[in-house]
C-alpha cells in the first residue's frame, strides 16, 4: 500500500496540510514531529524537517526507515534563477543537485558528491508529470515549469552568486533542502519529486521579496500537493 512522505522545511510549508489530514499518531524523532494519517484518502506522513541539508537528509532517512514510505514529496519555496520564472510560479524538478559541493581537485565535476557516480539525482517521472498536471488544475493563475533544482546551505541574495550558480548548473531555482532529500531518496530507492514555489528572484532584491511573498508561494505548493495525493 502506498504511503507518501511529505516534507516541508518550515512550518508554513506544511501547516495547511497538517490541518486537513486525518491524524492517526504523532512520532517524535531527531527533534522532528512526524504526523501520520490520511489526507485526500491517501496514507501520508507529514513533517517539518527544519532548514538546511543535514536536517532534510536526516528527516528523509527517518521516513524511509521508520515509516516505510513508498513515495516522497518535498514541498516548499525557492529563489528563481531564470528571468521568465516569476514570483509565485512553480518549478517541478527534473533532477536535483548540490551546488555547494566542490571536489574538483580530485577530478569530480563541480557539484558531484564523490563515489556516487552521478552529478544529479533524477526525479521520478510519474510524480513529476502528475505534479505539473495537478498544478495547472490547482493553480490556474500561475505558470509551472519543469527543470533542475539546485540546493546549498545558503540563502542566495547576491546577483553575482546567482549568475555563477546559473552558469555552472543551469538550474531553474535555488533553495536549501531539495538535493539532500533527493540524495537520501535515491540511496533508499524511493521515488521522489521536489516542488518549489518561487518566493524571490535570488538576487539583490531577495531579502525584501522573500518575507512579502513566502506565504502566498507556500500556499501554491500546498494546493498542488493536495491535488496530487489521490492520483499517485
Amino acid at each position: 500500500m502506498k504511503k507518501v512522505g511529505i516534507i516541508g522545511a518550515m512550518e508554513l510549508e506544511v501547516e495547511a496540510l497538517k490541518g486537513k489530514m486525518e491524524l492517526k499518531r504523532k512520532v517524535e524523532k531527531a527533534s522532528m514531529e512526524f504526523l501520520e494519517g490520511a489526507l485526500e484518502g491517501t496514507e501520508v506522513v507529514v513533517v517539518r524537517s527544519g532548514i538546511g541539508k543535514v536536517n532534510a537528509a536526516v528527516c528523509t532517512q527517518i521516513l524511509c526507515d521508520c515509516f516505510q514510505v513508498t513515495h516522497i514529496i518535498n514541498t516548499g519555496i525557492a529563489g528563481s534563477l531564470k528571468n521568465e520564472i516569476d514570483i509565485g510560479d512553480i518549478v517541478v524538478s527534473t533532477d536535483v543537485l548540490h551546488h555547494d559541493v566542490d571536489v574538483q581537485v580530485f577530478g569530480y565535476p563541480l557539484g558531484e558528491v564523490p563515489q556516487l557516480g552521478r552529478l544529479s539525482f533524477p526525479t521520478d517521472e510519474h510524480l513529476a508529470q502528475l505534479a505539473v498536471s495537478c498544478c495547472k488544475e490547482a493553480n490556474p493563475d500561475i505558470s509551472v515549469y519543469r527543470g533542475r533544482i539546485v540546493s546549498g546551505d545558503q540563502f542566495i541574495s547576491d546577483k553575482e552568486v546567482k549568475e555563477r550558480i546559473t552558469k555552472n548548473f543551469q538550474g531553474f531555482c535555488v533553495e536549501m533542502e531539495g538535493a539532500s532529500i533527493a540524495h537520501a531518496a535515491y540511496l533508499n530507492h524511493v521515488p521522489f519529486v521536489i516542488i518549489r514555489a518561487i518566493s524571490d528572484k535570488a538576487d539583490d532584491s531577495a531579502e525584501m521579496d522573500y518575507p512579502a511573498f513566502e506565504k502566498a508561494a507556500a500556499a501554491h505548493s500546498e494546493a498542488l500537493v493536495e491535488h496530487m495525493l489521490p492520483r499517485i
